[in-house]
């Protein structure tokens, strides 16, 4: 019988070590469009690879000959890895290391390896959507492109990284990418949790899992996030509201690489990347006495800022904002329509959005909405809806400069600094080489107290 997910043009590499079980394989495959190769002494074609789905199958025995370790496998080849053998994994953890999540007993059915083959084709096939739907971010703006650089240059590291950024700004989406584009981590999980929603009572369990029985209702046993996370990302936001207790046993753990279940005495050794991340200034944090100084510099070993919406300019807004509505709208219906009005654009650009990405893509799912069921750009309705949005204000007043003396801002305004000087002070060329109008590089300059003390000289220059 087939199973309810389609496989196709799918290889099988079999490492049979001591075992028989290429010529099962082939059996139980038989009428599927898959290929079953004989891994042990054939080498393996890097282009077949990129143009076909790949899995392994590989006999525990092959540990004993020491001819395969799973990571340099994964991170040459890029396929999981299904091992098979007598032994199940909990009971002999040193024969199953962790990072091995798809065993299969050395009696299997038939009916068990097509499941199981099944399940991971459909999370490679939701994975490559994944990743080639949402691979990059928005980055028309040069603090965006900074970012990506940065991401670009750090991704491939196994150390820690830590996120800081306003609520809205994209931390999660830059975690992803950090995920994605690390040659091993990013061939495993991405679990993502909001320390902020962790219940009182219930870090241990969630982040360290229990073994069966270990408390009334425990019927199975469950994997905490730690071993979730095994061979791929931990992902932490809001790691500034983790109590100083559960800060103790996260530390713990990133120096032991290893987790106890509750109502287990047996450790389990786990391997994971952790990015972090935080609106809060972890520092003075540190200051206060409420977060922990060896957790701060253990997760800050490399620190990303993802910049707010308002810094990014008029560029960036604009283009998150068409991706948002035509995402809403489809694209169907989209090309029946003319383009984006200019004076919708415009409007979105002249206002700030306290929520940053957040709000903005609020606002535009709405306005997508509307146009996909009036289809067309209403522009009386339109209005309606921009004059409404909920904390939409308007762009910060030339009467009224505002100088917000936090990191962030002055960061920004360090930056608005250094492209000044690097463009001369020619407020036409700084726009362009910030990609923002001149009209906003005004109001930055006018709201961070920019002076040119040499205007005049600058100007005849």
């Amino acid at each position: 019988m087939r199973t309810t997910t389609p496989i196709e043009e799918l290889d099988l590499y079999v490492w049979e070590g001591k075992t028989d079980i290429v010529e099962r394989v082939a059996r139980c495959m038989a009428s599927l469009d898959v290929d079953v190769i004989r891994a042990d002494d054939t080498a393996i074609s890097p282009q077949r690879i990129a143009t076909r789905a790949s899995i392994a199958v590989v006999s525990v025995s092959v540990i004993d000959s020491g001819a395969l370790i799973l990571r340099d496998w994964q991170a040459t080849h890029g396929m999981p890895v299904i091992w098979v053998g007598a032994t199940p994994r909990e009971s002999d953890p040193a024969m199953y290391p962790t990072e091995y999540s798809y065993v299969l007993p050395l009696d299997f059915t038939c009916a068990e390896l097509r499941g199981l083959i099944s399940r991971l084709v459909t999370q490679m096939r939701a994975h490559s959507a994944q990743t080639a739907a949402g691979d990059t971010l928005v980055a028309e703006s040069e603090p965006m492109r900074g970012l990506l650089r940065e991401i670009e240059t750090f991704a491939d590291c196994d150390t820690s990284v830590l996120v800081h950024g306003e609520t809205g700004t994209g931390k999660e989406r830059v975690a992803e990418l950090l995920h994605r584009k690390h040659s091993r981590y990013g061939l495993g999980p991405f679990v993502a949790v909001n320390c902020g929603a962790i219940p009182d009572g219930l870090f241990e369990s969630l982040f360290f899992g229990h073994a069966k029985g270990a408390f009334t209702g425990a019927a199975v046993a469950h994997k905490g996030y730690f071993e979730q996370a095994d061979g791929g990302t931990l992902f932490l936001d809001e790691i500034g509201d983790l109590p100083l207790y559960q800060q103790v046993k996260l530390l713990r753990v990133l120096e032991d690489g290893a987790v106890t279940r509750i109502g287990s005495a047996m450790p389990v050794k786990v391997d994971f990347r952790l990015v972090a991340a935080t609106n809060r200034q972890l520092s003075e944090l540190v200051k206060a006495g409420t977060f922990r100084a060896d957790l701060y510099y253990r997760l800050a070993v490399i620190e990303l800022l993802v910049p707010s919406l308002e810094s990014r300019g008029a560029v960036d807004k604009i283009a998150l904002f068409k991706a948002f509505v035509s995402t809403v709208v489809g694209e169907e219906r989209l090309a029946t329509l003319p383009d984006l009005p200019y004076w919708l654009a415009d409007s979105v650009a002249a206002m700030r959005f306290p929520g940053n990405v957040r709000e903005l893509r609020n606002l535009a799912e709405r306005i997508g909405v509307t146009v996909r069921q009036m289809g067309d750009w209403d522009a009386a309705r339109l209005r309606r809806l921009l004059a409404g949005g909920s904390s939409v204000q308007p762009a910060v007043s030339a009467a009224a400069p505002v100088v917000d003396r936090s990191k962030w801002d002055m960061a920004e305004r360090s930056r608005l600094l250094a492209a000044l000087d690097h463009n001369g002070w020619r407020r036409k060329d700084t726009a362009e080489y910030l990609g923002i109008s001149r009209k906003v590089l005004w109001e930055k300059i006018r709201k961070y107290q920019i002076f040119d003390e040499e205007p005049e000289a600058r100007e005849s220059e």
